[in-house]
């Protein structure tokens, strides 16, 4: 047997997770379910933390401007993506002049995968003590998809440490219980396993209508599929799925209007995800999922809020249409 050197094997294990499917054809060590193994942009830290007595650690980028303007912005992702996505809007608003503290929320990405439920209190909790830990005592807000239900809880529990809130293709904008009938965790953690990266693929590319080539969707699958040669798999994936759980049980829709702090809502006008869609009765579906008709309608019932939507856009709207997002970001950032 032929052995490559070690420096060849770091490089191509730093490459695979950005190459296409069929450039990385060879086996390979698997992930660890904290995404040991996978790339992200910027030196990542941890933040211990305790959850209904669990000792966990929370994973964070905090990037500093070269010409800091004083200002901090935190990122937060959505659930099938881990923090590494924000890139190219991390590099924007550090070139800006803000700090940037990009946080994988418990359950997620490159931090601890707990053994309780997950809720939205719990992770709204968990953000506000990492800005204590950074001595950030006031933060504008971007999110995106699941972490605008985040940011909400986050404007609404702790409105004096949000500045400006930026909902980017938030879920979240109706309450999925009056359409979805609930479904037992053991019947979605079959379902979940049961997928593949092809089916994956095209779950991604139908419920969000991205508007990306190939190669730039596959990060995310391997982020996902590597994992689930670990060890610790079956703990990752109970994680995952009590994520979905909350999306379901813990609505916010009711709560968008009764923020007070400037929100600016950026929607793709192709998004329509919905989650659970496909548990709803078939009458119900298309119903659901109008996503930049919601945001505009909540926008209007809020003191100091405007929706955007930006035209042949899905759900990913910060990566496909990235100098119209940027433009509104920045701009609203500064009034």
């Amino acid at each position: 047997m032929h052995r490559l050197p070690a420096a060849t094997l770091v490089v191509a294990a730093l490459l695979s997770p950005f190459m296409p499917a069929n450039a990385a054809d060879a086996p390979r060590e698997p992930y660890g379910i904290a995404l040991e193994g996978y790339p992200y942009p910027y030196p990542v830290n941890l933040l211990p933390l305790v959850n209904d007595g669990e000792q966990l650690r929370m994973a964070y980028m905090d990037v500093a401007p070269a010409n800091p303007n004083g200002r901090t912005v935190v990122l937060l992702h959505g659930r099938n993506f881990p923090a590494s996505y924000w890139a190219p809007v991390i590099k924007v608003l550090s070139d800006a002049g803000y700090r940037v503290v990009v946080p994988d929320q418990i359950g997620f990405g490159k931090s601890s995968k707990p053994m309780g439920e997950l809720h939205f209190d719990t992770l709204a909790r968990n953000t506000i003590a990492l800005l204590d830990h950074l001595q950030i005592q006031k933060a504008d807000i971007v999110a995106h998809s699941m972490g605008g239900m985040l940011a909400v809880r986050i404007a609404r529990a702790y409105p004096d440490r949000v500045a400006h809130l930026v909902l980017t293709a938030p879920i979240g904008l109706e309450d999925y219980r009056l359409y979805v009938p609930p479904v037992p965790t053991e019947k979605i953690l079959e379902n979940e396993d049961k997928l593949t990266a092809e089916g994956y693929r095209k779950q991604l590319e139908n419920n969000y209508a991205i508007k990306l080539p190939s190669d730039q969707i596959t990060p995310f699958i391997d982020a996902r599929f590597n994992i689930k040669g670990s060890a610790e798999y079956p703990r990752w994936l109970r994680a995952f799925v009590s994520s979905g759980q909350m999306i379901y049980r813990e609505p916010v829709a009711h709560e968008i209007p009764l923020i007070t702090q400037p929100t600016l809502f950026i929607m793709g006008a192709d998004d329509h995800n919905a989650p659970g869609r496909p548990n709803a009765p078939e009458a119900l579906r298309p119903k659901m999922g109008h996503n930049a008709e919601l945001a505009q309608a909540l926008a209007a019932k809020m003191p100091h809020a405007r929706a955007e939507v930006i035209p042949n856009t899905g759900h990913l709207v910060f990566l496909e249409a990235p100098q119209k997002y940027d433009e509104l970001v920045l701009g609203f950032l500064k009034q």
